[in-house]
């Protein structure tokens, strides 16, 4: 979930003013804040919606059969999907009313849930998990809109994000959790049936709470570019894909290929228009630009992380499903806790250098992750996570400040645009590209004995889910449990030296004090 900043499709607020609501200035009464209500619901059911998969792989593999890259592109598509619609859905809201396309939104979500948890196939599924992305980009800016409108007092104002922010990582946290409890008592679809209900409770509570608000004069919604975005976006991100599954061939080459031209039509339109769905030129800030990089490198190996570490705890260590949500809770609670930690770090090391130290902490968290993945006892891999989510939480905070805070007051709303789809994009490329390296080293280090029948290798040669799906055991279950541990301890350093990376990053380019003219 993207951390809040300002209106997240606001591109140009001096040429498209916000529109005023119903809503009369001074302080929120009870309506208000029950429509706060509504709008963290929303934000915690994406929250949730986005953590609660993981858990539900192994299940899902061994009842659909789902291969490694299926399994890739069911975890992946709909971050992919959110990120790459996310600034369209928030101008078609200026356009059609914030609350209108809310509610749509909703009740579209609580469609694809349904199709989702009855999905008969791996292509089914990676459909309908295409759709919940579809159906999330429309909530996400809608709920952050409608918090700019709704609460005119400035301390209330604060006060509604940060609850609103509270919501998502609470969320985020929430999800192994939820999915553990279900996983534990019926079959994996139940992760995307709980939805209906929470929809339920979202359409009619949202329709009596919510005021409508629309942008009197909003820019036009250029087709041409959300076909590039999504064109190169998706490319890309196959051409990873099959390259970890069949290795270098013709169809990687093609669509690497297009993805690149896709994003660089994207880059090179976004120049000429008026009236651009992103504002690149936001990026010839030095500070910005290290903002978004920060950003982006905050969330890349966390989601990558969580969605893989929920299959080791099951597969490879032996957790039930509820027993891993609560292995995973120290990452969360620690990624939470960051909020309380900031206010003391930030005054003494600036923004720039908090930034660093909590990228530092989360690189130094994820190699010690990488040790501890081989050893007996749960207690150290605990240990380890708690570095990972306080520095991830610390940076991720710093860095959203940074990037709305580099940039003139009249263009915070096209900045946190930018922040907030480089956080899902973050999140589709974590689970892409780390999988894939894991999917890679896996295979490369697998030594399954002499006389395995062919059925159970060819399965134990896609994933270690494909190995117990087909029923192996003895010999040939360890000999891919230790291959899997193997390629996690790999991704886990990998992640932990890209983090690194971004800690220089953040060191360099993020100044020690943020003006907050963006603010």
């Amino acid at each position: 979930m993207a951390t809040p900043a300002l209106d997240a499709h606001q591109a140009q607020p001096t040429q498209h003013p916000t529109a005023q609501t119903q809503v009369a200035q001074g302080a929120a009464g009870w309506r208000e804040w029950g429509g706060l209500g509504v709008l963290v619901l929303a934000v915690v059911l994406l929250a949730v919606d986005a953590t609660v998969l993981a858990l539900a792989v192994p299940a899902l593999t061994a009842d659909l059969r789902a291969t490694s890259t299926q399994v890739l592109w069911i975890g992946d598509v709909y971050s992919l999907a959110l990120a790459g619609l996310l600034v369209t859905m928030g101008n078609l809201a200026d356009r059609v009313g914030r609350k209108r396309l809310l509610l749509v939104g909703t009740a579209a979500f609580g469609g694809a849930s349904l199709l989702a948890a009855f999905s008969p196939t791996p292509e089914a599924l990676i459909a309908a998990r295409l759709l919940l992305g579809v159906a999330g980009s429309t909530l996400m800016p809608s709920t952050l809109s409608l918090i700019r409108s709704i609460f005119t007092a400035p301390k209330q104002r604060t006060l509604a994000i940060a609850l609103w922010s509270a919501g998502a990582s609470g969320g985020a946290a929430l999800g192994p959790l939820v999915g553990g409890a279900l996983l534990e008592h019926f079959w994996w679809g139940a992760v995307f049936l709980i939805n209906v209900p929470v929809v339920a409770v979202l359409l009619v509570a949202g329709a009596w709470l919510l005021p409508e608000s629309k942008n009197p004069t909003p820019g036009p919604i250029d087709l041409r570019s959300v076909a590039l975005s999504l064109v190169g976006l998706v490319a890309a991100v196959y051409a990873i894909k099959h390259l970890a599954h069949e290795g270098p061939d013709a169809v990687v080459l093609l669509s690497a290929a297009i993805g690149v031209f896709g994003l660089v039509a994207f880059v090179r339109r976004q120049r000429q228009l008026a009236h651009p769905l992103i504002d690149v030129e936001l990026f010839r800030n030095r500070a910005f630009s290290g903002a978004v990089a920060v950003n982006f490198a905050s969330v890349f190996p966390l989601m990558g992380l969580l969605f893989f570490f929920s299959q080791y705890l099951q597969l490879a260590r032996g957790s039930s499903p509820l027993q891993a949500g609560l292995q995973e809770t120290p990452l969360m609670l620690s990624a939470i806790g960051a909020v309380a930690v900031i206010g003391v770090v930030l005054p003494r090391l600036g923004a720039g250098r908090t930034a660093a130290v909590g990228l530092l902490a989360a690189s130094l968290g994820l190699v010690l992750l990488a040790l501890a993945e081989g050893a007996s006892s749960y207690l150290w891999l605990a240990l380890t996570l708690v570095p990972i989510g306080l520095g991830v939480g610390l940076s991720q905070t710093v860095a959203v400040d940074a990037v709305v805070s580099a940039v003139p007051s009249d263009r915070a709303g096209a900045a946190s645009s930018i922040s907030e789809t480089a956080y899902e994009l973050a999140a589709a490329l974590g689970i892409a590209v780390l999988g894939s390296l894991l999917g890679i080293v896996y295979r490369v280090g697998l030594e399954l004995p002499v006389g395995t029948d062919a059925a159970v290798a060819a399965a134990a040669g896609d994933s270690l889910a494909g190995a117990r799906a087909a029923g192996a055991e003895g010999a040939v279950f360890e000999a891919a449990r230790e291959a899997f541990v193997h390629a996690m301890q790999v991704t886990s350093l990998s992640a932990a030296a890209l983090t690194a990376v971004a800690a220089v990053i953040a060191w360099r380019m993020i100044p020690a004090r943020l003006s907050g003219a963006g603010h």
